[in-house]
């Protein structure tokens, strides 16, 4: 696979535990990347002058338990930055060296070092560095979530409009395929809402019988039912000043569609078996699959109820809409498996690649990430292959593209191939583009090329 390297000016790279000899500063550098030795941990408040590093290279070529040590400090001193360990077979064997690979690096490359190896990790690491940065400085979400991930517009718009949703308290609606990631935009609300330290309780209201999802949502008291042997306190009461999300709400049976419905009137429940209401303050995010409007027109969904549900209303494109978050998504997705699982996989083979961008996606979301958990477990070479994705079938059958994917893709370009005749320099690369400052900056913003440019003040 062809190494994945900066275009235009030399970017930061830190390197831990010994200096560079010339054949790596010399691979680094036809990389355009420019190595900062570092042997301390980074003084707090402090930042090193000029671009901040997001990647590192820390050598576990000859360590004893001191050093191992040493470096464990700097590493978590340095805890923005990525990195990449570099080791012998032998020293790859030491069970310290392993335990300090796991827990600190994003992934190692063995000696004797391939260039293009290096350079693909480097730029994959810096490429999830700068993502995953971007968007949980968007969307801050609990650890252990994966962020809402994609810099196409329709996903920029998605991260701007929940946190405008999050910033008030009514009722949200949220629409879209099966897989497309309903729950995480919810998960998203209440967490950046003034409810995100109190419960998320998630219900699905297709899996469960209409007697059972009564007691599950409003509670019961004792001997309420048979097999009712304690009190149950329903999931809109246990979500008290928190959040309760109802998936599938298209499928919530027409009985209960009324004391929901009560429910968002009254702010109060009544337990099944039970006689007193009790107060409760819950923020209500529902989520459908089908179209609620027909439902409403075929007497299947109450339209008072649509119209309580239906006040800010979110649509989750699908997948094959949105084709270019496809490839950053998956990337993200193995570095998390590869990590969780202990896999020693590097990244995608060229006919995995394909294969996820002519495939359709019916599964959406969903479907990707089960894929590559799959892919990860199972696969046996270091490279993902389509054949490890279940994807061979599809290889050379992409959908055709769309007017404004063209456009979008043509853009990039243009902004690419000006960048790199100037040397990242984003003045001149404007005035060779025949636009202004501005409007190649928002082109810059809008592709998510800011680290392939020189600092702006300097430009400017």
């Amino acid at each position: 696979m062809a190494a994945e390297t900066p275009q235009a000016a030399s970017k930061p790279v830190l390197l831990l535990g010994e200096r560079a000899d010339h054949e790596l500063t010399q691979m680094l550098a036809d990389g355009f990347w420019q190595p900062q030795v570092v042997s301390a941990p980074k003084p707090a408040g402090k930042a090193p002058p000029g671009a901040q590093p997001r990647v590192g290279l820390v050598f576990l070529r000859r360590v004893r338990p001191a050093d191992i040590e040493n470096l464990r400090r700097v590493v978590v001193a340095y805890g923005t930055v990525d990195w990449i360990a570099i080791v012998t077979p032998h020293s790859a064997a030491q069970e310290p060296v392993r335990e300090f690979i796991a827990r600190h690096c994003l992934s190692y490359q063995t000696e004797p070092l391939d260039k293009e190896r290096l350079l693909y990790a480097l730029g994959h690491a810096a490429g999830m560095r700068n993502l995953l940065s971007t968007a949980r400085g968007e969307v801050r979400l609990a650890e252990g979530h994966f962020v809402i991930l994609g810099e196409s517009p329709a996903m920029r718009q998605l991260r701007h409009d929940l946190l405008k949703i999050a910033a008030v308290d009514a009722a949200v609606l949220l629409t879209g395929e099966s897989g497309c990631g309903k729950e995480l935009a919810a998960q998203t609300i209440h967490e950046q809402s003034r409810r995100g330290t109190n419960p998320f309780i998630a219900v699905n209201c297709a899996a469960l019988s209409p007697s059972l999802i009564h007691a599950e949502l409003f509670g019961a008291e004792k001997g309420a039912f048979t097999g009712a042997h304690a009190r149950r306190v329903g999931q809109l009461e246990a979500a008290n000043r928190g959040t309760v999300f109802l998936d599938e709400i298209g499928d919530l049976h027409q009985e209960l569609q009324g004391l929901l419905l009560r429910f968002l009137e009254e702010k109060s429940v009544r337990r099944l078996g039970g006689v007193g209401q009790i107060p409760v303050d819950v923020r209500v995010i529902a989520a459908t699959n089908v179209d609620l409007e027909a439902a409403v027109r075929q007497g299947r969904f109450r339209e008072d109820l649509y119209y309580r549900l239906n006040v800010l209303r979110v649509r989750i494109p699908p997948l094959r809409e949105r084709r270019e978050d496809i490839e950053p998504m998956a990337q993200a997705f193995l570095a998390r498996f590869a990590a969780e699982h202990g896999r020693a996989v590097e990244g995608f083979g060229r006919s995995a690649l394909a294969a996820m961008g002519a495939h359709d996606w019916p599964g959406n979301t969903r479907e990707l990430l089960n894929r590559i958990r799959r892919a990860v477990i199972l696969g046996e070479g270091r490279i993902i292959t389509a054949a490890d994705l279940q994807l061979a079938a599809t290889v050379g059958v992409a959908a055709p593209p769309t007017l404004q994917h063209a456009r979008e893709a043509a853009d990039r370009e243009a902004v690419l191939r000006g960048l790199s005749s100037t040397a990242g320099n984003a003045r001149e690369a404007a005035k060779l583009l025949g636009v202004s400052r501005a409007t190649f900056y928002r082109l810059i913003d809008r592709h998510g090329l800011a680290a392939t440019i020189v600092d702006r003040k300097s430009a400017q």
